[in-house]
């Protein structure tokens, strides 16, 4: 056994350890928790440092949207836009293993990282009393992926959890066997027609029932909604992007990692995890028009460093024409 394996904490989720999961979320910590599809992986949705930590301990390939999960269905009028069609949605199916993408709401507090740079918001309501109560404890919106590395299978047990992560999540709330077992439908709501961007626990053959018309699907045809984070080109600014740059050309604002002076410092000590937090605000606060293009310096090729690389490489992708 590993000695991070060996330092994986599990605790029966009682309210005393649901009540120091919050602690710890507040704190901008990591909280493996149940919910009836799998176990997640929960931070602070409104902390970019708790959300990059949720990338560095997934080892995820790159920076793809989170869920964030709610403890109550109000909860998501201040995170994201919602309209009829949607509560229509919400009422039958929430609490569920149904997520929905929906426009961002203006001011939400959610992470730019936890929605990869994007205007819409993945959401949703969890049906198990550890997971409502965990979020209730933390009095924020969590962002959770599946609690495994990238790759490996979904957890649906504690155990599977300290298998797979060990000492990178702080605490493991062990609620039993997840119900479900496989993970939550994603739904796109942001368009005029609805989208299923990934099956799940709620079939898609409800959905359609409930919404009165048939959804979208990425095979459909050639222009049909991808899943969040699959374009080659996806969030860009409107400016022109140069990769590796040494220096800013005249009219570029420089994005800069170390000590070095730039017009921004994605991280001063070259911190990874503090320059993948800052990278999508930091994106959007130089696309301005008063700059001809934004110049990156290098990032190394290595921990989240390969993740902010993959979503820099698709922000300097060529344009659709």
């Amino acid at each position: 056994m590993t000695t991070a394996l060996t330092h994986a904490r599990i605790e029966t989720a009682s309210p005393a350890a649901i009540a120091e999961g919050g602690h710890l979320l507040r704190d901008g910590r990591l909280v493996a928790f149940p919910t009836e599809t799998v176990y997640g992986l929960g931070g602070d949705s409104t902390n970019d440092r708790a959300v990059a930590a949720i990338f560095e301990a997934k080892g995820r390939p790159s920076f793809n949207p989170l869920i964030v999960h709610v403890a109550d269905q109000a909860d998501i009028e201040t995170l994201v836009m919602v309209d009829e069609r949607t509560r229509a949605v919400i009422a039958r199916f929430w609490p569920g293993p149904l997520t929905l993408v929906l426009p961002r709401a203006k001011d939400s507090p959610v992470s730019l990282l936890a929605s990869a740079g994007l205007d819409t918001i993945a959401v949703r309501m969890p049906d198990h009393p550890v997971a409502r109560a965990l979020i209730r404890a933390a009095g924020r919106p969590i962002a959770a992926p599946s609690a495994n590395r990238s790759g490996a299978v979904s957890p649906t047990l504690a155990e599977h959890v300290a298998e797979s992560l060990g000492a990178r999540v702080g605490l493991i709330l062990d609620g039993g066997p997840c119900r479900v077992g496989v993970e939550s439908t994603v739904l796109d709501l942001s368009g005029e027609r609805p989208a299923l961007l990934r099956p799940g626990g709620v079939p898609a053959e409800a959905l359609e029932q409930a919404l009165g018309t048939t959804l979208i699907r990425p095979t459909d045809h050639a222009d049909a909604p991808k899943s969040p984070g699959m374009l080659a080109s996806h969030y860009a600014p409107k400016v022109a992007v140069r990769l590796n740059a040494t220096a800013a050309a005249p009219g570029e604002a420089l994005l800069a990692l170390g000590p070095t002076d730039g017009t921004l410092n994605l991280s001063p000590s070259g911190d990874l995890e503090e320059a993948a937090a800052n990278l999508f605000a930091m994106l959007r606060a130089l696309d301005r028009p008063e700059f001809t293009g934004i110049a990156i310096m290098p990032i190394p090729e290595h921990g989240l460093g390969l993740a902010i690389n993959d979503r820099l490489r698709r922000a300097a992708a060529p344009r659709p024409t």
